[in-house]
């Protein structure tokens, strides 16, 4: 089963992503896709904002970073030009805006980890880090970055 035949079994479209900053989506070195920092928004629009452990419950900030990692998957697709060029997530960085005492970050970030699994299977699978921080972009709970192992165009079937 393909990548594009797994997200619609899973419901999920994969959204269109347009850098509003001075920055570039991704930058491939190698076979390796290095992918910008996302945030939880829709067509430039915070979804989700504030301090984990104080504005938003752990469940929320999950949701908030599932949907960052959608961007991110975005993001991948506008560099690769397809989703069936990944050939394995190699690490999550993701940062959780956290309020003071809050320390389960990890339970965060499995919102994106998560995701990435029942997409990608165990190609899915990843290196993670988990860290909390005082402030993100715009109120952001979340922000994630990701590393990708990419095949050459010639290696794949669309």
């Amino acid at each position: 089963m393909g990548i594009y035949d797994r997200l619609e079994e899973l419901g999920i479209q994969v959204p269109k992503i347009e850098p509003r900053f001075h920055f570039i989506p991704g930058v491939q070195v190698g076979d390796l896709l290095f992918i910008s920092g996302q945030t939880p928004e829709i067509d430039g629009e915070m979804q989700y904002a504030g301090r984990v452990g104080a504005d938003l419950d752990v469940e929320t900030a999950k949701k908030a970073a599932r949907l960052a990692a959608l961007n991110c998957l975005g993001e991948m697709e506008a560099v690769l030009g397809s989703l069936e060029r990944v050939q394995r997530i190699v690490r999550v960085i993701g940062y959780v805006r956290s309020a003071e005492n809050f320390g389960e970050q990890p339970l965060v970030i499995n919102g994106a980890s998560e995701l990435l699994t029942d997409i990608f299977g165990e190609a899915g699978q990843h290196a993670r880090a988990a860290l909390g921080t005082s402030e993100l972009p715009f109120g952001a709970p979340v922000e994630l970055e990701m590393i990708v192992q990419v095949r050459e165009p010639d290696a794949y079937e669309i």
